[in-house]
């Protein structure tokens, strides 16, 4: 849905004594007022173009257009949020068609969907950027530079177990799988990307896999020794917990999916090199640590735009 509010409606009490032909003449005047041409509200300035900033249906994308916007905004760049339009289904279609002119999102994702879902992302940022570029080229959508920050599936264990055993990596747990329960999303035993991805490339064979509901829980089972494994995501407010250890995927099993905005060509044409200088200056400093601390505060109860001010003006951006 847009994050467009609805204006209030004001209230308008007409006086009781007011006579009524009084009341026709204001009428007759306001019309003969109109007649005379009052001017309309200006049209937009072509040059300077309303920039719609639309972000997906998920807290953290909300978080990332307000880091973007916010910027943009006290800036000089006119822009309004359109908060939560839906999934990538709905987002990339209206990029595409000029509903929307901006969106963040992420390299590896993107440049898979508009594959026709087809992994043709790779574990390498910068040849994924390429890729999506040359995808979104014949769109009329340009992509900036990325962020080092990156939104995908980790694989993680409490900080006992990865010191008891010596766990840095994927790789680490082959001699060992068959002891460990593996915990993870309900979907995640099909996804190429999470179980089955862990079993044809690591070949892990893990003891048993439990279906838990959300990130917490698994991040909860983990430390209780409920599960030895769990798929967390790598910005989830769960990885704050300094009792987690994420795993490095040696073999590259997970695409690159930095953080990266995506702007129609219509609007860099518009405003240029300082509006890819802004853009591009917070992209440089949002880190996955980052990230995480960010999605914490909004998972806490903090307002993302409140949150992502305070990263700002940390950065010295506004």
């Amino acid at each position: 849905m847009l994050g467009i509010g609805l204006r209030p409606m004001i209230n308008r009490l007409r006086p009781a004594s007011v006579p009524v032909g009084l009341i026709l003449l204001a009428v007759v005047l306001l019309v003969a007022g109109c007649e005379r041409g009052q001017a309309p509200p200006a049209p937009e300035d072509p040059r300077r173009p309303t920039i719609q900033l639309a972000s997906f249906d998920f807290p953290e994308s909300e978080l990332l257009a307000q880091l973007y916007g916010q910027a943009l905004a006290r800036h000089g760049f006119p822009v309004e949020q359109v908060v939560q339009l839906g999934a990538r289904e709905v987002v990339e279609p209206a990029l595409e068609q000029g509903k929307v002119d901006m969106v963040p999102e992420y390299l590896g994702s993107a440049l898979n969907f508009l594959n026709d879902r087809d992994r043709v992302a790779t574990a390498d940022p910068a040849l994924t950027h390429a890729r999506l570029e040359q995808a979104f080229a014949p769109r009329g959508v340009s992509v900036l530079a990325y962020a080092p920050a990156q939104d995908r599936n980790g694989f993680v264990v409490a900080g006992d177990t990865a010191r008891r055993h010596g766990l840095e990596k994927l790789s680490d747990l082959t001699p060992m799988a068959s002891r460990l329960t593996f915990g993870g999303p309900p979907e995640c035993a099909q996804r190429v990307l999470c179980l089955r991805g862990l079993e044809e490339v690591y070949k892990l064979q893990f003891k048993r896999f439990e279906a838990m509901p959300t990130r917490t829980v698994t991040a909860d089972a983990l430390g209780t020794g409920e599960i030895d494994v769990g798929m967390i995501d790598t910005t989830d407010p769960n990885m704050a917990r300094p009792d987690l250890v994420q795993l490095a995927d040696d073999k590259r099993l997970q695409p690159a999916d930095n953080v990266v905005p995506v702007v129609r060509r219509e609007v860099l044409d518009a405003y240029g090199p300082p509006l890819v200088r802004l853009l591009n200056a917070i992209s440089a400093q949002l880190t996955t640590p980052e990230l995480i601390k960010l999605n914490l505060q909004v998972y806490q109860g903090r307002p993302a735009a409140d949150t992502a001010s305070g990263w700002l003006r940390t950065h010295t951006i506004i």
